[in-house]
Formats: C-alpha cells, sequence, structure tokens
C-alpha cells in the first residue's frame, strides 16, 4: 500500500516558493491578481504588459483637471469578490453606488425615448400592460406579449437563444425594443446570440415551473434570482477605478515582484521542466542617445520561469500558447474568435442645459436607430464625478458591438469627439454646440467574446481543459471568466491557487 507523501513543513513550503519563478504575461487586472497571489506567498514574480501601463479594461484620464475613468466605471456586486478585494486592499471607504434615477431608451420607433422599464429581467418585463413598457412597445406590443400567458410552456427541452425565446413568447416587439438594447448594451451582442442559460440562470426552469415567460421574470425577482443577473447591480470608487490598479501596483511592489511594462511577450517555449519565455521592449532613451538618429535597437530577452501565467486577450493567448498546447487549437471547433471593438468617448462638457438629467443617468439605443450603443451621463451617475467637474458635465459615449465595428474606428481623435457630441446631443434629446466641448478622450478596446453568447460557455471550458493539461501553465482572463471584474477576480485567484498548490506539494 503506497504511503501518503507527508504535507511539507511551514519552513518547506516558504523555501519552494522562495525558489519557485512566476512569469504572469499581461498586466490587466487578471493579471495583476494572479501575480499578486503568487507573490504574497514568497514566490518570484515577473509580470511583462506590452501596453505602456498596466490596467487592461481599466484605465483612466484627465479633462482639463478633472481625474476620470476613461474605460471600467464600475463593477458588478454579485458574489461580492470585488468589495471583498476593495477592502482588502484598504479602499472600502471609497466604495460608492450610483446616484438614483434609471436609464432611457432611445430610437424607439414612434415616440423616440422614453424611460427604461422598471421591474424587469434583461429588458424582459414581468407585466406586459405596466405603463412604462405599454409606452415603449404600444397597445399593439402589450397584447402580442399578453399571449405568454395562455401559451403552454416548453416542457421538452429549452430554447437555447434568449431573443427567439422572448420573440416566440412576447413577440418581435419585446425582443427588439426591451431586450436588445440591454443585451447590446451590457454583452454588445444581439439577443438572438445570447445563451439564456447564461444570461439569465434559472429563467428556462422558471418558465416551465410557472408557465409563462412574464411569469418566470417575476418569480425570479421575488426569490432575489434577478441580482445574480450581469449588470443587475454595481458600485463604483470615488476617484474612480483606477485606485484599484494603484493598491495592486503598491501591493507587487511590497512582495517584490517585478512589473515591467512595454515589453511584449513573442514566444512561450517548454525548456525541460519548466519554461521559457522571450520578450521584444524597446530600451529606454539615455542622455547619451540625444545626438544619435538612429533608431535603437530592440531589447530581446529570455526569461526561465517554473510556471507560465496567460493573461492576456484570447487572441493572443491563443498565438504563444500554439506550440505549447497544442489542443488548445482543436477547442475552438472551427468557430472563430470574434471579439467586439469598442471604443468609448468621453467628454467634458460645459453644457447647463444638462444640469436636470434629461434622460437619467444614462440612454440605450434600440440596435439600428442611432450610431452610438450607448451613452453615460456620468456626472448624474456619481456624485463623485460631479463634485469633481465643478458644474461642468461628463458624458461617455460607447461604439461598436458584437459584429458592428465602432463608426469612430476610422476617425482621428477630433472627429471621434465630434461624432461623440453629436450623438450626445440624439441621445439626450438637447441641443449640444460644438462649443460646449471642453475635452475629450477616445479609448479602444478589443472586447473578450462575451461569455453569454451560444456555444461560447462549452469552447471556454474546453480552452481550459487544454491549458489545465499542460504542467506549470495557468491563463486567466476575461476570455475565459467572461467580462467584469466580478467574473475575472475570482477566476484569476482560483486558477493561481491551483497553480501554487501544484507547485509547492508536488
Amino acid at each position: 500500500m503506497a504511503e501518503t507523501p507527508a504535507t511539507p513543513s511551514a519552513d518547506d513550503l516558504a523555501s519552494r516558493a522562495a525558489g519557485t519563478h512566476i512569469v504572469v504575461i499581461g498586466g490587466g487586472v487578471g493579471g495583476l491578481i494572479a501575480a499578486r497571489e503568487c507573490a504574497k506567498v514568497g514566490m518570484r514574480v515577473t509580470l511583462l504588459e506590452a501596453a505602456d501601463a498596466v490596467g487592461g479594461a481599466i484605465r483612466r484620464t484627465e479633462l482639463d483637471g478633472v481625474g476620470l475613468d476613461a474605460g471600467a466605471e464600475s463593477y458588478a456586486t454579485r458574489g461580492g469578490h470585488v468589495r471583498a478585494l476593495l477592502q482588502e486592499l484598504g479602499l472600502g471607504d471609497r466604495i460608492v453606488a450610483p446616484a438614483a434615477g434609471g436609464a432611457w431608451l432611445a430610437g424607439i420607433p414612434g415616440i423616440g425615448a422614453a424611460p427604461l422599464p422598471v421591474g424587469g429581467l434583461l429588458g424582459i418585463p414581468s407585466n406586459p400592460f405596466q405603463e412604462d413598457v405599454r409606452r415603449v412597445i404600444g397597445w399593439s406590443g402589450a397584447w402580442r406579449a399578453y399571449l405568454d400567458r395562455v401559451r403552454p410552456p416548453l416542457t421538452i427541452g429549452h430554447q437555447l437563444s434568449l431573443g427567439r425565446l422572448v420573440a416566440s413568447r412576447m413577440g418581435a416587439k419585446v425582443r427588439d425594443r426591451l431586450v436588445a438594447p440591454v443585451t447590446t448594451g451590457v454583452y454588445s451582442a444581439s439577443p438572438d446570440d445570447v445563451d439564456v442559460d447564461v444570461a439569465a440562470p434559472g429563467l428556462n426552469a422558471a418558465l416551465t415551473r410557472v408557465g409563462s415567460l412574464s411569469g418566470a421574470v417575476m418569480a425570479l425577482r421575488q426569490d432575489g434570482a434577478a441580482r445574480k443577473t450581469p449588470g443587475a447591480a454595481v458600485e463604483g470608487l470615488i476617484g474612480g477605478m483606477g485606485a484599484v490598479l494603484d493598491a495592486l501596483l503598491e501591493d507587487l511592489a511590497r512582495f517584490d515582484a517585478e512589473v515591467r511594462t512595454a515589453t511584449r511577450v513573442e514566444q512561450v517555449a517548454r525548456d525541460g521542466d519548466g519554461w521559457r519565455v522571450t520578450s521584444r521592449s524597446r530600451p529606454e532613451a539615455t542622455a547619451d542617445d540625444a545626438d544619435d538618429e538612429s533608431e535603437p535597437a530592440d531589447l530581446v530577452e529570455e526569461f526561465d520561469a517554473d510556471a507560465v501565467i496567460v493573461a492576456t486577450d484570447e487572441g493572443t493567448a491563443r498565438v504563444l500558447l500554439a506550440d505549447a498546447v497544442p489542443a488548445l487549437a482543436a477547442s475552438m471547433a472551427g468557430a472563430a474568435v470574434v471579439a467586439p471593438e469598442i471604443e468609448v468617448v468621453t467628454l467634458l462638457l460645459d453644457a447647463p442645459v444638462l444640469d436636470a438629467a434629461p434622460r437619467g443617468t444614462g440612454v440605450l439605443t434600440v440596435p439600428g436607430s442611432h450610431i452610438a450603443k450607448a451613452l453615460t451621463h456620468s456626472t448624474a451617475k456619481w456624485d463623485w464625478v460631479r463634485e469633481a467637474a465643478g458644474g461642468r458635465h461628463v458624458v461617455r459615449v460607447s461604439f461598436g458591438a458584437q459584429g458592428e465595428p465602432a463608426a469612430t474606428a476610422e476617425l482621428d481623435d477630433d472627429a471621434a469627439a465630434q461624432l461623440a457630441l453629436s450623438e450626445a446631443s440624439a441621445l439626450l434629446g438637447v441641443p449640444l454646440a460644438p462649443s460646449a466641448l471642453i475635452a475629450a478622450h477616445r479609448a479602444r478596446y478589443v472586447q473578450a467574446q462575451p461569455a453569454s453568447i451560444i456555444g461560447a460557455g462549452e469552447r471556454r471550458d474546453a480552452a481550459r481543459a487544454a491549458v489545465q493539461d499542460v504542467p506549470g501553465l495557468a491563463a486567466v482572463g476575461a476570455w475565459l471568466a467572461g467580462t467584469g471584474l466580478a467574473q475575472v477576480l475570482p477566476d484569476a485567484k482560483g486558477e493561481s491557487d491551483r497553480l501554487r498548490h501544484a507547485l509547492l506539494f508536488a
């Protein structure tokens, strides 16, 4: 009978950790969390980020002296994972909820704009005759949606597509005018491509149990399940989400982790029982280079590591791991990586006409009705932004979605700002003259393919399994965990813990 290996002592574990080198590729939040989890147990960590700064989807800018989020401005509260980390990082006293005041819908045929109805789930109403619902879909849409109450429920199997389920039960107007603006805003995806069981867990089961889609929405809201829906409840930080980056970097410095920016990894290869990571970076200019007109040669370096954590976007990860993880290519099963390209243009405006917050905290658009997909009136949504802006207004305009390139993609920064200003005027329903624009900032993202897309879950599970089968390797990030801190954070911690355990207890 084989003997059970003895558990290493605390001293043995500390010694093993100190002798273990981890290379983390990618400095988004997933990479920073993974690096911190390894560094805090004493492992030697080197983080390599291709961009000039870490952060990924968390970015910041300063417009005429006002510090603002240029990327993610909030996090979903579900699971409590992000709040727990913020408390651990000493940021608990900066956590804030958005101001009261709902969003609006724009581009509604016949009426233009109206408040987003309350009491629904991903736009699906629990009562189609509710006044704010009827205002959007009209009497004909309300009566068509009511047929859901008398149609038999699905009892054999269930519908995968959220859009097809809603259209078949409650009609096209509910899908197109209520659900599509929400899924486009939250997932950057058409409702027809969204998996019901991922976007609204329990909805199919509740439909079968209750007998109608509207009744299922009401049941989920009553038992609190609606709060688990992505985007259902959010919080932010006074001063912006960039404070998370500062706190994580401070911790990494305290744990003696090395963070290198402007360092692009070109190859990840097996080297015996370990790994070799090859990077390329531009050397910093010195005083001796002032009179030298030639371009300095790139600095190519190799890092030997006991383990590697890849925390990049999906396309980069698949290229880097193509040789080391041959099974990763098979996980796509012939499907293409379709990642939405998003641009967010942040505007600082001198526009007293916005003092009354004419469209609440923001606007979602009926797909096809406007060039922009969504707008956030930040000075109406966040008290700290309103105070920092000093009587001016901050508006964020989003462009691009799944299969729909951002309209600003081919424009220069000035033209993109003017287009965003024009769209803001249309979406907010007020005139905004060019002279109202004080400053603008444009941020471009390649968003991970939404986890809610039909079939994405299976492909991601296969990719994760392929990576985990290779000793000394882990992959984290939105393309595996789903978008948003509430999903990326626990996934990065879990994968880091798995890798640490394998290295220290082997």
